[in-house]
Parts: structure tokens; sequence; C-alpha cells
């Protein structure tokens, strides 16, 4: 009887450990790695057709003062603070539109469509910018935006794309996966076993990015470990908690974590400084400069990946206007975009804003957001 007990024991240890590998957070879209290789890439770009949705009716608006809501994720971190810097600025250069923005201040989906629900009954906005926290929960009520006449965009996280008309994309998917990827197996080598802090696992870029690093991983640097997946809700504390979370569970097999987001990053990088583990386990991922900054100065962290938010809102501002005056419509290829200049369309109603960049101790306090 031992015997068996031992036996069904260790059959439901392997099926467990055969569980955890499942790639947690990944959507199941089809995936496209980029070539192997230490570099950042940005991918190549897909011109397709058209596959946004339509606005209805309404006047034409070309030159005129508009009104704009901007919802994203959630208020209160520096992130989407720095997007909506980047809004701000882009308006006061254009002169006719003014944006507000106004969301939760937790990442709560339910919440982010009773925001956007709420300025659509109003009837005074004439566009939406938005940051989803669920693509496909977000998409009928952008859709009732778009029936009404009121243009919408979105940028940093998209929704389903008949929901919205553009989506600012701020860098290809397999780029940023190739350069979380990159940047992991740089400090930590070829065979390192990692986790990942997200936010949710409905999360829309966040999933896409978990699925392109897994293709890419596994194409590129097949002995590396995945060994597991964590939720944060784009909460700090909660973050650090994942973090310490995953150091006591998996001890000397951890070697890395990535985070993918800009809270879920610099509260790993918390985590890991307090356990006393800098240079034991890397932390990799998302995140803006100035949270970062103190632990790629005390040698904690080694790279930060991202782009810069406040172009990232600049950009959605700049395509919206266009869409209004006509100067962006299907088919384009490209959009002006003040300052950033011309941006390319990709994967039929996408903007792109570039290529990924690395932050770390050369560069990180060059810049201030």
């Amino acid at each position: 009887m031992k015997v068996k007990l031992s036996l069904i024991f260790s059959m439901v240890v392997l099926a467990s450990m055969a569980l955890a590998q499942t790639w947690d957070g990944a959507d199941d879209l089809p995936t496209n790695p980029l070539a192997c290789g230490m570099s950042s890439g940005g991918g190549e770009v897909a011109m397709l057709d058209y596959n946004g949705g339509m606005v209805s009716g309404g006047m034409s608006m070309a030159g005129e003062d508009i009104v704009l809501i901007d919802v994203p994720k959630l208020v209160g971190i520096g992130y989407f603070a720095a997007t909506t810097a980047g809004q701000q600025k882009a308006a006061e250069q254009l002169g006719n539109v003014t944006v507000t923005t106004d969301a939760p201040t937790e990442a709560n989906i339910d919440d982010q469509i009773a925001v956007i629900e709420n300025y659509i009954a109003s009837g005074n906005i004439n566009g939406i910018l938005f940051a989803a926290n669920d693509p496909v929960a977000i998409a009928p009520v952008l859709r009732s935006a778009l029936e009404k006449g009121i243009h919408v965009v979105g940028y940093d996280a998209n929704s389903e794309p008949d929901a919205r008309e553009w989506f600012v994309n701020q860098a290809e998917f397999n780029g940023i996966a190739k350069a979380m990827i990159d940047s992991l197996v740089a400090e930590k080598g070829e065979d390192a076993g990692f986790g990942i802090v997200t936010s949710t696992f409905t999360t829309p870029n966040q999933a896409r990015w978990i699925a392109e690093m897994q293709a890419y991983q596994e194409s590129c640097y097949p002995d590396m470990t995945w060994l597991e997946t964590v939720e944060a809700q784009e909460d700090a504390v909660l973050s650090f908690n994942q973090a310490n979370t995953l150091m006591n569970k998996y001890g000397e097999d951890l070697h890395g974590i990535l985070g993918m987001t800009s809270v879920a990053t610099p509260s790993s990088a918390d985590a890991v400084t307090q356990a006393g583990l800098c240079g034991e386990v890397a932390v990799v991922g998302l995140a803006t400069p100035n949270a970062m900054k103190p632990y790629v100065d005390d040698g904690c962290v080694e790279s930060v990946v991202l782009w810069n938010p406040v172009d990232l809102g600049y950009a959605a501002t700049y395509v919206m206007r266009a869409i209004v005056d006509g100067d962006l419509n299907p088919g384009d290829t490209s959009v002006m975009a003040g300052d950033l200049g011309e941006l390319q369309v990709v994967n039929g109603s996408e903007i792109l804003l570039g290529a990924p960049f690395i932050f770390n101790a050369d560069n990180i306090n060059d810049f201030d957001f």
C-alpha cells in the first residue's frame, strides 16, 4: 500500500509540474518570433487591409476645436501620468484640442467601462482615447461611442479592432519580447530559469508580449526554464509580494524575474533588493526610468525595457486630430505626428511608435519621466 501511495504521489507531483509549464498569461493568437541574436529589433511591419471600426454620421469638424476624454487603465501611476503629459503637450501644440484624463484608481475593467459610458451619455465629447484593461469587455462600449459619432483611438493596450478606429502601438509585440528575453540572457545566460509578474492574464498587450516571449525563447534559447507567471493587478504591494513568492518558491532555480508592467518591475526590484539577492536574481522588465533609477544606480537592475510613454500619449492625440481633419483614412500607410514626424501604419489599423529602448546605467539618468 505504501508503495502504491508513493507512486500516486509521484504521479501527482509530475502532473503538477507539467501543468506549471503552461504559459499562463499568453494569448492564443499566432506568433511571429524575430531572428535570434542580441538586438532589440522592432520587427517587420505588416501591411494588411484596414480592420478598424468606422464612426457613424456626424458633421465634419476639420480644423475645429474638439474635446477628448482619455481613459487609461487607471490613474495614479507614473506611466499613465506620462501618457497624459504627452497628450497635454500635443493639445497645446495643436491649439484646437482639449484633453481630460479620467479613469479608475485601480485597473478594473467594469469601472473603466462605467467612466466611458458616463462621458458618452454626457454628449460633451468628440473623441475617446483609451488603454484597455480587457480587449473584449471594453469593445461594446467603444462600439457604442462609434455609433454615436464619437471618434475612438486606443493606445498602450488594444481593444477588438472593430471597436476603435486606430490603435497606437508602442512597439511591435515581437520586438518587446525579443528585447526582454535577450536582456535576461545577457545577464543570466541561456539556461536561466525565470518567472513573470504580470497584471492580469487578460490584459491584452501583456498577454501578447508573453506569447511572443514564449515563441522567441523556445526558438532561440530552448534551455531556458519558465517557472511560473503570477498576476499582480497593477498593484505595487501585490507585485512586491508576488516577487517574493517566486523567490521563496523556486529558490536557486529562479535566476530572473520579468516584470510586465511599470508597477511590477520596480516592485520586483524592491523585493529582490530587500531579500539581499541582487546579482543572484536579475530583474528585467517594462518600467519608467524614474521608477527604476534607484535600482539601476545601485547595480541591482541592469536592463529596463520600454518606450517613451510621453511620446505614446502625444502620438495618440495627433492621430485623433488627423482622423477628425481627414488626414488619416483607411488604407493610408503613414500619418504625421508633430515632433515625432511620420509614423508607419502596421497590421491594418495600428500606428507604430517605434522599436523598444533599453535603459541602463549608461543612459537612464538622461531621462526624466
